[in-house]
């Protein structure tokens, strides 16, 4: 399994802070898959019963429709979008 990205799927970078849950990982996991994203790397440090999260994810849809999902988990305190989320490109003929 690699997780080289193709160049037609955006990458995405996302710090997440929520709160140390039983379970509280695999329903971030759970809903980066059905919001149709692919974890290509994650990384997770625990400190005082907090859980800081650095994903990166890679998926076509729109990011800021899996950071308001993320955002409703009741053992979410924060979600930040660090990588900048370009406007689609529109096609415009004179």
């Amino acid at each position: 399994m690699t997780t080289e990205s193709c160049n037609s799927t955006p990458d995405y970078t996302i710090a997440c802070r929520m709160n140390h849950e039983a379970a509280a990982l695999e329903r971030l996991c759970q809903v980066v898959r059905i919001r149709g994203f692919r974890i290509a790397k994650m990384a997770v440090e625990t400190q005082d019963g907090v859980l800081d999260i650095a994903l990166t994810v890679q998926g076509t849809r729109p990011v800021t429709m899996l950071q308001s999902q993320l955002e409703k988990l009741h053992t979410v305190e924060e979600v930040i979008l660090t990588t900048p989320v370009l406007a689609p490109a529109t096609s415009r003929t004179a």
